[in-house]
């Protein structure tokens, strides 16, 4: 067995954000490594662990702790079955450490931040594969993300209706 890695998926909810969570959990993690969940919430939302770390991301939540719906309440997160079975299938077959990390801000920033915080080896996000017109004015993260980040980064898109 080679070395153990630290990988990080950015999780918004969406569905390119799962595609990238399950893409992870099947091709990238293996036995031993540790998965981590980082999502980022819009700066703007109040929650009450926000006020206690909105500088530094919250500790490391373990996923006992991140599956129970009132604790993350308290960070304002989704409770998504899907996210959570993801989560479960990867570290009870494959022996892989779950845990999470929540940010407040810009999801381009944080998600670079949380690089270097966690020392990533390597980082999975997904696409919503925004036209050139929208990435333009709404900016991509994942875009920002492969240009800025100091590990590898996956992109991962997701399924889309044909586009020719």
């Amino acid at each position: 067995m080679g070395k153990k890695r630290v990988v990080g998926v950015g999780m918004d909810y969406s569905p390119t954000s799962k595609a990238a969570l399950r893409w992870a959990a099947e091709n990238l993690v293996d036995e031993g490594d540790q998965l981590l969940l980082i999502p980022v919430q819009p700066p703007k939302s109040d929650h009450t662990r926000k006020q206690l770390f909105e500088d530094t991301g919250s500790p490391l939540i373990p996923l006992e702790e991140f599956r129970e719906i009132n604790f993350s309440k308290q960070y304002g997160l989704t409770s998504d079955p899907e996210v959570l079975d993801v989560l479960d299938t990867v570290s009870r077959t494959k022996g892989v450490k779950v845990a999470a990390k929540v940010y407040w801000g810009d999801p381009r920033e944080k998600l670079c931040e949380a690089v270097e915080d966690l020392k990533l080896d390597s980082l999975v996000v997904g696409s919503r594969g925004l036209g050139s017109i929208k990435r333009v004015l709404l900016g991509s993260v994942s875009n920002f993300v492969v240009t800025s980040a100091t590990c590898p980064v996956t992109v991962v898109k997701g399924s889309s209706s044909s586009k020719s």
